[in-house]
């Protein structure tokens, strides 16, 4: 029989199935183990509490919130924001945390759907180790860039899209050559994981890799600006966040990328 009839209908990693599945887990039952207010507390992106490490205060930003537009829920803001400056909680651990946590079904499930789309072909090229740890930084990254833009936030901010977008990002550095996993002329399987990686400066210089990357920021600020305002979604879509994972993927993609580069990089 032909080897290739053998192969498995889903091939995708182990490290990639294990992410999803702890994610799905914590989604369907993490509330039987924590209470749904414990578990975004101590383990969501709250942006006002890491502010704490740098000095800031995010209850007087919120206070005068309060004055300028004195509603319940300005008022709710401000008072958790005292409640964190008095407690002085950073939870750093909350940086990598939330990629694990979701708001709902569909917000888990369209995330492993796009991580494994993505995931598979990095996690196939960097194996577990590196990938986990890419899953990491790029989180933390996508955490940055939310709290950058909104530092004296209270809103728990959840869900693995920075780190999907950071995995997308490392994808584009090997994945749309010829005979890589999106390329053309395809190469068998075994190598075609392990071609050498686009430097920075050649992946914006070829022409497919730089449509994608512009498509896919043009939704992400789209989607995030408008579709809350439309009634789309119903809650805000933290597309700094998934801005801040792509640009952590692409730029930390050589440090953990096991292939030695070739001349073009």
């Amino acid at each position: 029989m032909d080897p290739k009839l053998r192969e498995p209908l889903f091939n995708v990693p182990g490290i990639v199935i294990g992410l999803i599945a702890v994610m799905l887990l914590i989604y369907g039952f993490g509330d039987s183990l924590l209470d749904e207010e414990t578990l975004f507390v101590d383990f969501a992106f709250i942006p006002a509490r890491l502010g704490l490490l740098f000095g800031m205060d995010p209850a007087a930003v919120l206070n005068a919130r309060v004055l300028a537009n004195p509603s319940d829920a300005n008022r709710l803001a401000a008072s958790l924001a005292q409640e964190f400056a008095i407690r002085g909680e950073v939870k750093p651990w909350t940086l990598v945390t939330y990629a694990l946590l979701h708001g709902s079904w569909a917000h888990v499930l369209l995330n492993s759907v796009w991580f494994v789309a993505f995931g598979t072909a990095v996690a196939r090229r960097f194996g577990s180790v590196r990938f986990l740890v890419l899953f990491a930084v790029t989180a933390v990254g996508g955490a940055l860039a939310h709290f950058a833009t909104h530092s004296s936030e209270v809103i728990p901010m959840v869900g693995a899209s920075a780190s999907v977008s950071g995995a997308m990002a490392a994808a584009m550095r090997f994945a749309f050559q010829p005979g890589a996993p999106l390329g053309v002329f395809r190469v068998d399987d075994s190598l075609a994981y392990r071609l050498p990686a686009l430097g920075l400066g050649s992946v914006f210089a070829d022409r497919r890799v730089l449509n994608f990357a512009l498509v896919w920021f043009g939704l992400n600020i789209a989607t995030g600006l408008l579709a809350p305002g439309l009634g789309l979604v119903d809650s805000s879509i933290a597309w700094e966040a998934h801005i801040g994972g792509f640009l952590t993927g692409l730029l930390v993609f050589p440090l953990l990328d096991p292939v030695p580069r070739g001349p073009q990089a």
